[in-house]
């Protein structure tokens, strides 16, 4: 069950209240009977196991797709390239 924040809008007193998901929030303060409203807070998340990183290895099916992607990509960078190559050539001689 996960566990929610409150604060009262009236005294600012904190709590903590570990709720079901089908429970209702809560709405009064049990200290001063005011109004309570939720606390949203960043969710830490942690990636376990392989396939979150680029540098995991992919599966043969999704690299075939980079694979396509990235021909495409070195035969438009190979025209520029080859061209800077052949101007370096002549200098490097």
């Amino acid at each position: 069950m996960p566990t929610y924040q409150y604060q009262c809008t009236e005294c600012g007193n904190g709590l903590e209240a570990v709720q079901k998901f089908s429970d209702d929030a809560l709405t009064t303060c049990p200290d001063c009977q005011g109004k309570l409203r939720k606390v949203f807070s960043a969710v830490g998340v942690v990636f376990k196991g392989s396939g979150f990183y680029r540098t995991d290895s992919r599966s043969s099916s999704s690299s075939s797709v980079g694979a396509s992607s990235s021909s495409t990509a070195s035969t438009s960078s190979s025209t520029p390239s080859s061209s800077t190559s052949t101007s370096s050539a002549p200098a490097a001689s």
